[in-house]
């Protein structure tokens, strides 16, 4: 561990410059079978939220609300998978396993704010759901560009407003030992570091997390209920599957986000430990970001059309190009 010494104005403090990042690092027989297992998971997230973003701005037919929200959130997949995995990767193959301060801080604001904005894009997108079921006719009029742009705006702005504002106002310095166990750094980890009292910090973070994260999570709940209820009254049963079939992608997005959150943080104390604590978080952090794209769109039928038509005007463009 590298340490430098600042003056400041009432005596000198030690300043971290790195600290070791454990990872799976107790496990040396794992990592590198585990380096080209997540190098393949990352590269299959790079891709499949690419082509999402990538495929909604080439094909006007997939330029609709629910579709400008899949690509807010296929960017958000790809910020926090990149913003985490590349750093993991390369201590797999490191003798030194450290992380440099700045960056473990930086990692610290990223992840926070990214988790409360994906709270909030999945209740955004619970509201789109409810409003093309239960109002189909005025479906188009209501989610207008204008009001998805202000949907869209607002859930990455909230969620910076009520994650890294309150972190940057609370944050406290770090106090030995400088060892993170974990595979990346988030702040219910380093809480454990903080060298001051942080009963201020626990405060703060537990009314951001009922705002960032039941407030939403509830929000879901509501509007699935009121979908229940508009679809119980659509007389044919192929009606109902065909309402019901436009929610699954999101529901199952809800339940894989919200089920890791409620595993990690509403289980009992006697089954904590620190390496299950490292799988869940590589299942929110590097699995469920290359899982969303497939779940959400490439296995969607209007999207594989979409994909047929890309690359139908590719293929088009390319035979121009050589027959000229």
């Amino acid at each position: 561990r590298k340490l430098s010494i600042v003056k400041m104005g009432h005596g000198n403090f030690s300043v971290i410059s790195e600290l070791i990042l454990v990872g799976f690092s107790n496990y040396p027989q794992t990592e590198i079978p585990l380096f080209f297992l997540f190098s393949l998971v990352y590269l299959a997230s790079l891709f499949g939220n690419t082509t999402v973003i990538t495929l909604v701005i080439l094909d006007f037919s997939l330029q609709t609300p629910m579709y400008i929200f899949l690509c807010h959130l296929a960017f958000l997949n790809i910020f926090f998978s990149t913003f985490v995995v590349p750093k993991m990767l390369f201590n797999f193959l490191a003798s030194k396993k450290v992380i440099s301060y700045n960056f473990c801080i930086a990692q610290t604001y990223i992840t926070l704010f990214l988790e409360s904005t994906e709270c909030f894009l999945l209740a955004v997108m619970a509201l789109d759901r409810y409003v093309a079921i239960c109002y189909p006719l005025r479906y188009l009029l209501i989610m207008n560009w204008s009001v998805c742009a202000a949907l869209a705006l607002g859930a990455w702005t909230v969620g910076f407003f009520a994650s890294v504002v309150p972190l940057y106002l609370t944050i406290l310095p770090l106090c030995g030992p400088y060892v993170v166990d974990y595979i990346f750094c988030e702040l219910p980890i380093l809480l454990h570091m903080f060298c001051a009292d942080t009963s201020l910090l626990e405060t703060i973070m537990a009314t951001g997390g009922a705002g960032t994260v039941l407030f939403p999570f509830l929000f879901i709940i509501l509007s699935y209920l009121r979908i229940l209820v508009a679809v119980m009254t659509i007389d044919s049963i192929k009606g109902r599957k065909k309402a019901f079939s436009t929610c699954t992608s999101h529901l199952i997005a809800v339940i894989m986000y919200y089920g890791t959150g409620m595993i990690r943080y509403l289980r009992p104390k006697s089954l904590y430990s620190a390496e299950g604590d490292k799988l869940i978080s590589v299942f929110y952090a590097v699995i469920n970001p290359m899982l969303n794209p497939f779940i959400y769109s490439l296995r969607n039928k209007e999207m594989k059309e979409g994909m047929k038509k890309v690359m139908g005007k590719y293929k088009i463009k390319t035979k121009q190009q050589i027959t000229d």
